[in-house]
């Protein structure tokens, strides 16, 4: 079973970049990120498998996912980070190829392994 560890969460002011991390036992064939603020549900941030790549509205074309299979490693940088974006920070894994489909990738039921989350908040 895949055991996932988030780290490099904290605080920030907006305009600030954060870089997060998983480590992984085990490589899945879809990884993601996702966020869930205090009142608010869990949130898609990003998935990747091979070849796709998506990424939520909120924040396209300032989060970046990227995976390093030699270091068992997922992240997440995160640029031009706004209020908004404070949210506990999660990892997330299944097999299969689920995330590849559009209007599946952002939908928390489909992932089978989770990490214990990242705090990461945006303030000035």
């Amino acid at each position: 079973q895949a055991q996932l560890v988030e780290s490099g969460g904290g605080s920030v002011q907006p305009g600030g970049s954060l870089k997060l991390s998983c480590t992984y036992t085990s490589k899945a064939d879809c990884m993601a990120w996702f966020r869930q603020a205090p009142g608010k549900e869990r949130e898609g941030v990003a998935s990747i498998t091979i070849g796709t790549i998506h990424s939520g509205d909120s924040v396209k074309g300032r989060f970046v996912i990227s995976q390093d299979d030699a270091k068992k490693t997922l992240y997440l940088q995160m640029n031009n980070l706004r209020p908004d974006d404070t949210a506990m920070y999660y990892c997330a894994a299944t097999p299969g190829y689920m995330c590849r489909e559009g209007d599946m990738w952002y939908r928390s039921v489909y992932y089978d392994h989770w990490g214990q989350g990242t705090q990461v908040t945006v303030s000035s």
